[in-house]
């Protein structure tokens, strides 16, 4: 890889745009599908939603991008609820394990919403996403099970 993800830009994402909307969702899928195998459930519902279904979504879109341009990971959450829900955190396979996601949710939580309590979800058996949490703060609280066969565990953090 050419570029150093020091070198990458994060801005907010709009999904109306068709490329951006075409990235994200194709990062989705690439991103879930790697989830599925972890928690050995492949019926995770952004694995499976169209494009047309991941726009329609209400959240607010935001991006990590390569000095050329390329989607390389984002962040989709709703601000709408107390506390913010994260929706969806993805990477991009061919960028995992070089610190995108730290710095997306770092930028969301340090720059943008700084005052503001979140919570996000994993599978429960996604280590790798279930450490980056803990290490980001987030405090685990009471798993769940929305389908069978699938247990997700739940994190929030507290603002003082």
């Amino acid at each position: 890889m050419p570029h150093a993800p020091d070198d990458f830009v994060i801005r907010p994402l709009d999904l109306a745009d068709p490329q951006t909307a075409h990235a994200a969702h194709c990062i989705t899928k690439a991103a879930y599908a790697i989830e599925a195998k972890l928690i050995d459930f492949d019926g995770i519902p952004a694995l499976h939603e169209t494009l047309a279904g991941m726009r329609a979504h209400p959240l607010t879109w935001l991006g990590v991008l390569t000095p050329d341009g390329q989607l390389a990971a984002f962040v989709a959450y709703d601000r709408t609820t107390d506390p913010v829900e994260i929706d969806r955190v993805c990477v991009d396979p061919a960028w995992f394990r070089h610190g995108l996601a730290s710095r997306l949710l770092g930028h969301l939580m340090d720059e943008l919403l700084p005052a503001k309590d979140l919570t996000v979800s994993t599978g429960a058996a996604n280590e790798p996403a279930i450490a980056l949490y803990k290490r980001l703060g987030f405090a685990r609280t009471q798993d769940f099970s929305p389908a069978p066969g699938l247990t997700m565990a739940s994190f929030e953090l507290r603002r003082p």
